[in-house]
């Protein structure tokens, strides 16, 4: 167990909030293409698997980056990480306003993807200053900075409206900017790293940071959040172009029905954490798969017009009965905001595992946790513009989310079931944790 003797609650207060603060600006910022994108596709003519390449790319760098920045902050703190993340990743930004062509818009992805390792430098800052107990609200209400990406939809429309999409651009960099400094100003040092220069202990090397990555474990927890979180990114940055394309609304309304499904799938990641602390994890995992699969199955069904061979007319001509069946619009956005609901709560209860498994490893841990999400976040998209270049049906893409989330739900099942066979029953009991541990390393801290 963590050593907080000298935290106080305002200093908790402080570091929760400004870190959710941060995460919120760099995710805003982690999917501006969600919506400068769709301009960008019209200015170049892009096809949907170029557009796809080119939203997820900066997810990209923000996975990949996440096991490194995560072992970095375990070794000097967030307090120094996360103002120069921000900081390199305006630089990004800003010249993204300047670029002409695609090519060079996917190397500005590429940097502006910086923006998604703030998520695991958050994690492993504020877990610091939390005991086991608090950990899952506490990671909770810092994921809930996912709305970043609902505030991009619903914001970024209008100002590129009235502003164009290259200034849009630079007023997110300004912005990314100016939270890097006040982060920096009024954060501290979390007490890890304090405690470590006041006795001179050497930080934890980065080759006993990764040495829980050989768990089957950690990958299994990596699978669940390839969906909660890196289907939240994809569907973050797509749907934009899916309300526009299938149901032929505006930009803005695109922007806004988009939003609809960000923010809960965002805000309601504190709540998530709540719930695992009080009802496990392991709850919380299953309500997501299965209210997920039941929403997918539906929103899968594509539009459809069927022709019944009726009766034949007194004349004995054919009698062709014609009707259509497909999912309005309102429909789909209300099965839209519940599947980001419960990817919220699964987004909190996957995170409310490493801390408590790994308490000295959460930067390494959550690292490779959240660069497979992230990954999904990447490969997603892309699969989503392959499938409708191929396929030309836009249902395809939720068909394959529903395949997605049926391997996971079945994985966690037999894992949990092979774990009540295995000979650890007091851990069976233990509805906090999602399975029993395959190594020592694995062990809930005493």
């Amino acid at each position: 167990m963590q050593d907080l003797n000298g935290v106080t609650r305002s200093d908790q207060t402080r570091a929760l909030g400004l870190s959710t603060l941060a995460f919120t600006v760099c995710f805003a910022v982690w999917t501006i293409f969600s919506i400068i994108g769709v301009k960008i596709k019209q200015d170049l003519g892009l096809s949907e698997t170029q557009f796809g390449l080119l939203v997820a790319t900066p997810v990209l760098t923000g996975s990949l980056s996440r096991i490194f920045l995560g072992v970095w902050t375990d070794q000097v703190g967030g307090r120094i990480m996360l103002p120069l993340q921000m900081l390199l990743t305006a630089v990004s930004v800003w010249l993204l306003a300047s670029v002409h062509t695609y090519a060079v818009f996917l190397m500005a992805a590429l940097g502006l993807g910086l923006a998604g390792g703030s998520f695991i430098i958050g994690i492993a800052y504020v877990s610091r200053w939390f005991s086991a107990e608090q950990q899952g609200t506490a990671l909770g209400i810092f994921g809930a900075g996912n709305v970043g990406a609902a505030v991009t939809n619903f914001a970024a429309p209008f100002l590129v409206i009235a502003f164009g999409w290259q200034e849009t651009a630079r007023i997110y960099a300004i912005v990314l900017v100016a939270m890097a400094v006040i982060f920096y100003l009024f954060s501290k040092t979390d007490p890890v790293v304090e405690r470590n220069r006041k006795t001179g202990r050497k930080p934890v090397s980065a080759k006993d940071q990764l040495a829980p990555l050989k768990n089957l474990q950690v990958w299994r927890f990596a699978t669940y959040y390839f969906f909660v979180f890196g289907g939240f990114v994809a569907f973050a940055s797509f749907l934009p172009r899916y309300y526009v394309g299938a149901y032929g609304v505006s930009l803005a309304a695109a922007g806004v029905f988009a939003g609809m499904y960000s923010l809960p799938a965002s805000v309601f990641r504190a709540l998530g954490g709540w719930m695992a602390d009080i009802w496990g994890a392991r709850f919380v995992m299953y309500l997501t798969f299965l209210v997920s699969l039941a929403v997918l199955f539906i929103m899968s069904y594509p539009e459809t017009t069927y022709i019944v061979q009726g009766i034949p007319h007194a004349d004995g001509s054919e009698n062709l009965i014609k009707f259509t069946f497909g999912i309005p619009l309102y429909v789909f956005v209300f099965l839209s905001v519940v599947l980001g609901f419960v990817m919220s709560l699964g987004k909190a209860a996957v995170y409310k595992h490493i801390p408590v498994y790994y308490p000295h490893h959460v930067g390494a841990v959550g690292g490779l946790v959240g660069m497979i999400g992230g990954l999904g976040g990447f490969v997603l998209p892309i699969a989503f513009g392959v499938l409708l270049d191929i396929f030309h049906v836009w249902s395809i893409v939720f068909m394959l989310m529903f395949i997605l989330v049926a391997v996971s739900t079945i994985w966690m099942h037999l894992a949990i079931r092979r774990m009540e066979r295995a000979k650890y029953p007091e851990m069976a009991a233990d509805t906090s944790l999602s399975d029993v541990p395959e190594s020592p390393l694995a062990r809930p801290a005493q």
